[in-house]
């Protein structure tokens, strides 16, 4: 079963090592575990070297989930609804419902009477304009945008952006995108965007990888940053 969730649960191909680490499995294990899955009729694409793939089966046995996972799980949908986007909160909603449905009985019962609740206290969160499901469509299929946008100097300005990825804070939902115009990294806020447009640069299949740089540098700013301040306290303190 850990086999299983873990194949359910990490981008695939998955790598025999990969898989192994995951599961505390030595590699020849593994293999082993895979040939016996198959031979009882489990779906498992895949071969050494290339990586698995699991093909969901409706005669497996339905997923389990331990009681804490399940609190998890909803304590996660519960909190979108703080987040100012009723699409994505009904899709948080309907996922979750049909997870419910697929769980053992007891299992099901237990999720309507989950004990965490994730509250916060109301943020005023600033009205968006533009259409947000074509900006995530645009993230989804690596395409460009293009964008007139207001910043907080009142200046505005029209773009064409690689959208990388949407962030959600308390009070507002930001983009994080190439800028072509400034060829760097930028940070949006879609509230402040008044129109936007699907544009013609497809960048597929660099999403990815240019968010991993993203968060790469982002990181190394906030270590460096972290350090001047110890940096400086230390010499305050003598």
């Amino acid at each position: 079963m850990r086999l299983l969730a873990a194949l359910r649960r990490l981008p695939s191909p998955v790598t025999a090592r990969r898989l192994a680490a995951e599961t505390e499995i030595s590699e020849r294990q593994l293999y082993r575990d895979i040939a016996t899955l198959r031979a009882g009729g489990v779906l498992i694409d895949g071969a050494a070297g290339y990586g698995y793939t699991l093909t969901e089966d409706p005669a497996l046995p339905p997923q389990s989930f331990s009681r804490l996972e399940t609190e998890a799980l909803m304590l996660a949908v519960g909190s979108l609804e703080e987040l100012g986007d009723e699409r994505l909160a009904k899709a948080g909603r309907d996922a979750m419902a049909r997870i419910i449905a697929t769980l053992p009985d007891r299992q099901a019962r237990q999720s309507m009477h989950a004990i965490m609740r994730s509250w916060r206290m109301p943020a005023e969160r600033p009205q968006i304009a533009v259409d947000v499901d074509l900006l995530r469509q645009a993230c989804w299929d690596e395409m460009s945008v293009t964008i007139t946008y207001r910043d907080r100097q009142e200046r505005v300005t029209q773009r064409e952006i690689l959208p990388l990825g949407l962030s959600y804070s308390p009070t507002t939902l930001m983009l994080v995108g190439w800028c072509l115009l400034r060829e760097d990294y930028r940070s949006f806020e879609v509230a402040r965007m008044e129109r936007l447009d699907l544009g013609t640069v497809s960048f597929r299949p660099r999403r990815a990888e240019m968010l991993r740089r993203y968060k790469t540098l982002r990181m190394a700013e906030w270590e460096a940053q972290k350090a001047a301040e110890r940096e400086a306290a230390g010499r305050a303190a003598t």
